[in-house]
């Protein structure tokens, strides 16, 4: 996937946030319920799973994101956040899952296909602890293993970067949606997958990204996963 799209390179090369102080934020004994929704504007059943998405904006205990596809881009409308990367991860998780189809509204829940929303499973126990810290447009990811992940998860980890931001409008010209004005949060911008690692070991990850613009609140996200599975083991979203 394409770093940002065109208009949000414009906005990491003008960002001034290098003058900025050092923020950070950790989790290490409990991970929260990561919440993806897969969605597509072109979607007529779609909006009502956004709307029940953006209910989670400030939950301590829950990450979300929305993951916007393009394989309704056929009837008419494109969908300005959807992309061939995030569709992409939506067919690997099903074939994760053992299935060879994906729809939308898709709810996956802690890595499980999860039909029961709005009602979510707890937050759970961790065996990694993971710390971002950001210095200018420079987001680290540190990510050290307990005792226990030995146990509790297979050999290696893994882990993606997204970046989320909210209060996003589309007034919806054709397709299934037509003449609507839909809202989104939680929208994800950008994905990058990172290399695995030895799940003995720690790891430090980096990438490079501005605060954004104050019309569409921006939030750096790190997911360690387990390295077969692909299921969250700990996450972390830092605002500032």
């Amino acid at each position: 996937m394409n770093p940002l799209p065109p208009l949000l390179l414009c906005c990491l090369s003008l960002g001034s946030a290098a003058a900025a102080p050092i923020c950070q934020a950790s989790r290490s004994t409990t991970a929260p319920t990561v919440v993806e929704l897969y969605t597509s504007e072109g979607c007529s059943s779609c909006p009502p799973a956004d709307k029940w998405l953006s209910t989670l904006k400030g939950k301590p205990d829950v990450l979300a994101l929305a993951f916007h596809v393009n394989y309704w881009d056929r009837l008419g409308w494109p969908d300005r956040f959807a992309s061939v990367e995030l569709t992409a991860r939506q067919h690997e998780l099903a074939q994760l899952a053992g299935s060879r189809q994906v729809y939308t509204p898709q709810v996956v829940a802690n890595g499980r296909d999860w039909r029961a929303w709005p009602r979510l499973p707890d937050s759970s126990a961790s065996p990694v602890s993971l710390t971002l810290t950001r210095d200018g447009d420079i987001v680290t990811a540190q990510v050290a293993g307990t005792r226990a992940a030995s146990t509790q998860t297979s050999a290696q980890l893994s882990g993606y970067w997204a970046v989320l931001e909210d209060q996003h409008e589309s007034k919806v010209r054709a397709g299934e949606n037509a003449g609507e004005t839909l809202r989104h949060d939680h929208v994800v911008r950008l994905y990058k997958p990172v290399p695995a690692w030895a799940a003995a070991q720690g790891s430090s990850s980096q990438l490079s990204v501005s605060r954004g613009v104050p019309e569409h609140p921006r939030r750096v996200v790190f997911v360690v996963t387990d390295g077969v599975t692909r299921r969250p083991l700990q996450a972390v979203a830092l605002a500032c």
